[in-house]
């Protein structure tokens, strides 16, 4: 028998009818034998020149900001809090993941055998660079893990997708604009790192967008409310509780950052609002009472956050330069 609530029982029985759409987007999984791998994009250390490649790759690295640094510590980190994140997505279904031949299963363990390389590149990077201090760094990702995860989507089904859909189009815009600021910093290397995981994060976000449109398109009024639900409330990123036994304000000090190289800002939060809306086709729904109310508050949410952007943008710039430990203590 289920240990979930009786209500959830119906999300639960629609998302395991979904089977054969899920099944259908599982090209969107790109075959291990054609994968890439962190190795592929990492000097050779078993080539003869292995030496002038890892000089190479520390010399271009020389050239990114402390500020760039910082922000791709704290995204190297959000990648490694990937354990709990797939744990929080396993229990929301918990009852259809559990068999290895269901598509829902396939496609939970290729997405998290895919996201596992993003964590595993992006540390190697930093360690080759030899300009983060990585025991902090290890540090704050053991701290991290450590603490758990709480995307605030569970016992509904919905929240968990309406979740990640945000979540992988937030990372990929993340990576991509990481990946623009250091190629014009002049680090090749990093910028086709980023980019390549970019690319995996918007494939991953067709999918978990293409499965919470399935959900409106069959019970419309409960993915309303569940997305409302969601939006009620900032959306916690996957490294919210990181911590590095130093600062215990480390991710909110992260994401001043990442506004202030314009990595990830509050405009890019609101216009995945406005995506989500216009894709979803939240508008056009026909939904009455609760779900009808959802509706029209979704419908402002995107103009909302674009109005204090400025707002944030402004007191940003007034903030004191802020010590991190990833950095050897160096303030930006």
């Amino acid at each position: 028998m289920s240990q979930l609530e009786p209500l959830m029982q119906e999300p639960l029985d629609l998302l395991h009818s979904m089977q054969p759409y899920v099944s259908e987007n599982l090209q969107l999984l790109a075959p291990i034998d054609k994968a890439w791998q962190p190795t592929d994009y990492l000097p050779d250390m078993v080539a003869e020149d292995w030496r002038e490649q890892v000089e190479r790759f520390r010399s271009a690295s020389q050239s990114i900001s402390d500020e760039l640094l910082v922000v791709l510590v704290g995204d190297m980190v959000t990648e490694e809090a990937l354990p709990n994140y797939a744990i929080s997505l396993n229990l929301i279904a918990q009852e259809y993941v559990g068999d290895v031949k269901l598509p829902w299963s396939q496609w939970l363990r290729g997405w998290t055998a895919e996201e596992n390389r993003h964590g595993d590149l992006l540390n190697a990077y930093l360690r080759l660079t030899g300009r983060v201090d990585m025991r902090a760094i290890e540090v704050t990702v053991h701290h991290l893990i450590n603490s758990g995860f709480n995307p605030k989507s569970y016992p509904d089904p919905y929240n968990g997708l309406v979740y990640t859909s945000f979540q992988e189009r937030a990372t990929r815009i993340s990576h991509g604009n990481a990946g623009k600021l250091v190629l014009a910093d002049g680090d090749s290397y990093l910028a086709k790192i980023c980019q390549r995981i970019a690319g995996d994060e918007s494939r991953h976000e067709v999918f978990y967008t293409r499965m919470m449109g399935r959900v409106f398109d069959l019970d419309p009024a409960g993915a309303m409310l569940a997305f409302r639900s969601m939006m009620r409330t900032i959306i916690a990123m996957p490294g919210r509780l990181m911590y590095d036994g130093k600062d215990p304000d480390l991710f909110d000090h992260f994401a001043i950052i990442a506004q202030r190289t314009g990595v990830y800002t509050v405009r890019d939060y609101a216009s995945i609002i406005e995506h989500l809306v216009k894709t979803w086709d939240i508008a056009g729904r026909s939904v009455t009472g609760l779900a009808a109310k959802a509706q029209e508050y979704l419908c402002r949410q995107a103009e909302r956050y674009q109005r204090f952007a400025d707002e944030m943008t402004s007191a940003l710039e007034k903030r004191p330069p802020i010590a991190f430990s990833w950095i050897h203590d160096r303030k930006v």
